[in-house]
């Protein structure tokens, strides 16, 4: 009888991120094909740890600080030896490539940059803004890539960001769109129940969804608000929790749309959310994809995003399936928001081009880099 082929997949937890909703996608396709499948996470636990198929082994290292992941994970890949480890975002991917060289079996190493590293943060600072950890950075992804079986981005543009960030040759690095929409799901008709102030009445649904972190920028959507209500009867919600909550509920005590404004914190299932919205605004900074803007088209709702790096533009294809406006500037941002408002989207046009952006084919993509050989099983 033929072995079962194995991958598994490492990150830090399955907290509601873009990066574990994307391995979530992932792991239940392998699966689904016949792979046996491990997450291994450095401590279990997360809101989406739920959503993984039963099939999907957990595997939890109890490891509660980076520097203490290598022995942990060369025990597990000298241990478990499986086929493939897929390692997600940077310093996972640098570890996971020196515990296999330690470990000293045949795992096929790919690692996978979630983000864009020109625009990301470390805490409330840039890399330009923390040279030792750039220093860092560069010269791990220098040494630990060339190791690696494959290197994946998640969109062109931070592809090329990357390759700057890490002198490693663009020609090298695989972009692989996130698995996002399911092909097999059925269409969701009813609308969610809470919050009830943004689910009934006659106003204008506008939706936001993300981490709340500093690189989303909900102040410069907050700021764009005031100026939409001076036109439109419409109210935010923004589903996401995270550690900028207190800053941004004083802001919004400050402005005078606080009353519009609900943020009821994560939500596990956001597609009746975008079915029911009237409009879907990401006002980010920098994205390395920005799966919630396929969500949306999913849904057929039209979509506003700020032009950051790298993803939006793509996945937008330059302004085709949705607007887009300069980073940072509130005026273009609302009136965007009240264009989009003021027209008809074609819904079945959005719904096609999330369809775009399937589980099915990011999962192939993966296999092709993780186990070359699967189609010939």
């Amino acid at each position: 009888m033929t072995r079962q082929q194995s991958v598994a997949i490492l990150l830090p937890n399955m907290r509601g991120g873009g990066a574990e909703r994307v391995v979530v996608n992932l792991a239940n396709a392998f699966v689904t094909r016949g792979f046996a499948v491990d997450v291994v996470l450095l401590v279990a636990g997360g809101e989406l740890q739920a959503l993984l198929d039963s099939r999907v082994r957990v595997v939890d290292l109890g490891v509660k600080r980076m520097r203490h992941l290598f022995a942990p994970l060369r025990r597990y890949l000298q241990q478990r030896k499986p086929d493939a480890l897929l390692a997600c975002m940077w310093p996972l991917t640098v570890i996971a490539v020196a515990a296999r060289m330690a470990a000293r079996v045949p795992v096929r190493v790919v690692v996978a940059e979630h983000i864009n590293w020109a625009v990301a943060k470390i805490g409330d600072k840039t890399l330009q803004q923390r040279p030792l950890t750039r220093r860092l950075l560069r010269t791990t992804m220098w040494w630990a890539f060339p190791h690696a079986a494959a290197v994946v981005c998640v969109s062109r543009g931070a592809a090329v960001d990357l390759a700057k960030v890490s002198r490693f040759e663009a020609r090298r690095i695989t972009t692989i769109y996130n698995p996002i929409v399911d092909s097999n799901a059925a269409t969701l008709h009813e609308p969610p129940g809470t919050p009830v102030s943004w689910c009934t009445g006659d106003h204008r649904r506008i939706l936001a969804v993300g981490t709340l972190k500093d690189i989303k920028d909900y102040p410069l959507l907050f700021r764009a608000l005031v100026k939409v209500r001076e036109s439109v009867d419409a109210r935010l919600l923004i589903l996401g929790e995270g550690r900028a909550r207190p800053s941004l509920e004083a802001l919004l005590a400050t402005l005078p749309i606080a009353r519009y404004v609900s943020m009821p914190g994560f939500v596990p299932d956001t597609a009746p959310y975008f079915a029911h919205a009237d409009l879907h605004v990401l006002s980010s900074m920098g994205e390395g994809f920005g799966n919630v803007i396929v969500e949306a088209l999913d849904a057929g709702t039209p979509v506003v995003s700020t032009d950051c790096p790298s993803g939006p533009a793509e996945i937008l294809d330059g302004g085709r399936y949705g607007r887009l406006v300069p980073v940072g500037n509130a005026d273009a941002l609302a009136e965007a928001m009240l264009d989009a408002l003021a027209e008809t989207p074609d819904r079945e046009a959005l719904h096609r081009r999330a369809r775009e952006f399937s589980i099915d084919r990011a999962a192939d993509l993966y296999l092709d880099l993780l186990l070359p050989a699967w189609r010939q099983a």
